[in-house]
């Protein structure tokens, strides 16, 4: 155990000496002579009550300068200094949001439904990227939710508005609506596995929200993605806002889509699907994985239960002695 303010000790332990000192300068009560005093307090019984009167005073004393000691003691805030590694679920999911104009109607609902996606994970590393005709991070992979519920939000209230910076970065590309390079770039932002401490082993995903309405000439195109994530062992959950193909095709968007998803090990969701949440949740934590170990930590958490417990029975002490000194 520390003290993290360990000079208060100091300046109490020089208050109660200045304070003694002034005790005993005080000048002494005079008092009127008694004449054959000796007669009463020669008494067995009045030498019983002095001596109990004496050992009673004596134990106050003690009592208070353990009141003092201990009160002091916790005033100096008393910490406890631990090293910790907190485990750490090895899975990352980066979220990957289509903002090309046939998107416009619906974004902000999928930032909606991203902010309840990151509600419901628990220990996973979540990170963000957007893409038109080429892709910009918005936040990279973090275990921090509040800083990830941050920028979730923020991104909604652009979505919802249409305007802003929030779209700097996605239109550097020819065309629109690049779904292969959006897709294939969500895939490439992991770290890659060989840098990192320990060479853990980690479950990937990526949730990719986009209508599958393909405007430009992309590098990659969508199967070529879901070739590049199937190489690199990356699920893909789907999120199709229009879902609405015209007819069993598998040419059609949503097929398309759906395929490419399934042939990753993922699934395919209609946005407006009840089981859309959950379901993407379910999967996910259904991935193989190992937990692993952090870097460690250094806690400091403080410890005033042991001298406040010692001040709290010093205090009742002293109540109890001064009504048994006062009656």
């Amino acid at each position: 155990m520390e003290l993290t303010y360990w000079w208060i000790l100091p300046l109490a332990a020089l208050a109660l000496v200045i304070a003694a000192r002034l005790l005993i300068r005080r000048r002494p009560q005079t008092g009127r002579p008694v004449a054959h005093g000796e007669r009463l307090t020669d008494l067995p019984e009045y030498q019983n009550v002095l001596r109990r009167y004496k050992a009673t005073l004596v134990l106050a004393v003690a009592l208070g300068a353990l009141f003092l000691a201990a009160t002091a003691t916790a005033a100096a805030r008393p910490a406890q200094r631990t090293t910790e590694q907190p485990e750490i679920r090895n899975r990352d999911i980066i979220l990957c949001l289509d903002v090309s104009g046939s998107m416009t109607s619906t974004d902000a609902a999928i930032a909606k439904v991203f902010q309840e996606l990151a509600r419901q994970f628990d220990g996973e590393r979540i990170g963000m990227v957007i893409f038109d005709s080429s892709s910009v991070q918005l936040f990279p992979l973090t275990d921090d939710y509040d800083y990830a519920a941050e920028q979730l939000t923020a991104a909604q209230k652009a979505l919802d508005s249409g305007a802003g910076s929030f779209f700097d970065g996605t239109w550097n590309g020819g065309g629109s609506s690049l779904i292969g390079d959006g897709l294939a770039s969500c895939v490439q932002g992991f770290p890659d596995v060989d840098a990192e401490a320990g060479n853990a082993k980690r479950s990937r995903s990526v949730v990719l929200a986009t209508d599958n309405f393909l405007s430009g000439d992309p590098i990659f195109t969508l199967q070529q993605a879901g070739e590049l994530a199937r190489s690199k062992n990356v699920k893909v959950y789907a999120l199709n806002p229009g879902d609405f193909d015209y007819g069993d095709q598998a040419d059609q968007p949503g097929g398309q889509l759906k395929a490419v998803a399934e042939g990753t090990g993922g699934t395919y969701f209609a946005l407006d699907s009840p089981d859309a949440v959950p379901g993407i949740v379910q999967k996910v934590q259904e991935t193989e994985a190992s937990s692993y170990l952090a870097a460690p930590q250094v806690v400091v958490s403080d410890s005033p239960a042991l001298p406040l417990g010692i001040a709290l029975l010093a205090g009742a002490g002293m109540v109890i002695l001064a009504w048994r000194l006062n009656p």
